[in-house]
């Protein structure tokens, strides 16, 4: 995945960078990257399409749980490779190569982005409309997202981690949401990652934690 530079983002990424609100700060991030594979990007490529093999060859198709129906498709197994390999040029300090594939939600339509948006950035809404000529924080992402990755052509995605594969899991977290827009055609995939932390808490939010633990079987109930 290579990282790729748009002026679209940066007037909204310099908003979310540290968003003071008080007694909490939000900080945000839009970024944008190719499917275009680094050389570490292949090895742990193709170390993710073995074990995801390999699981498909222990699953039944009888068991309910089973991903078996998503994985098996190529097409889904690549986009799951993408999605994992994105999280890990965000987070270059945690391990992502044993993510489970059940922490992504493929989201029908625009609209839950735009929801999670409007609750969670509210107050930060409204002082980008006080220094922005009363124009719509909201708007201006999915604009500047539209501009670089076309939007209606996206498969649109949240990963929501439990606490084995949170890379921001901090004390004084209120809150954190990630989704990601992937353009199959163009092979790209624009992340939008949004955090709230406590003052009380000193420490830094966006500051990835290493996991300390082992993971357990990566694969289980498929969402993609």
């Amino acid at each position: 995945m290579k990282f790729l530079e748009y002026t679209p983002f940066d007037s909204i990424n310099l908003f979310l960078e540290q968003l003071d609100l008080g007694d909490c700060t939000i900080r945000g991030n839009l970024e944008a990257f190719s499917c275009k594979h680094t050389a570490t990007d292949r090895r742990l490529s193709i170390s993710l399409e073995h074990e995801i093999l390999d699981y498909l060859g222990k699953s039944s198709d009888s068991d309910p749980s089973s991903p078996v129906e998503h994985l098996a498709s190529r097409s889904s197994r690549k986009t799951l490779i993408y999605l994992v390999l994105t999280l890990g040029h965000i987070y270059p300090d945690y391990d992502f190569s044993a993510v489970r594939a059940h922490l992504f939600f493929q989201e029908e339509e625009l609209e839950s982005f735009r929801q999670m948006v409007d609750t969670y950035l509210s107050d930060a809404s409204r002082q980008w409309a006080a220094t922005n000529e009363g124009s719509s924080l909201l708007d201006s992402m999915t604009k500047a997202i539209d501009e670089v990755i076309k939007i209606k052509e996206c498969d649109i995605y949240s990963y929501n981690p439990d606490s084995d594969a949170d890379p921001v899991l901090e004390k004084g977290a209120i809150w954190s949401f990630n989704y990601y827009f992937y353009n199959r055609k163009l092979k790209r995939v624009v992340s939008f990652r949004c955090y709230c932390t406590s003052k009380l808490s000193g420490d830094d939010f966006l500051t990835g934690v290493a996991s300390d633990g082992e993971e357990e079987d990566a694969l289980i109930d498929m969402d993609i």
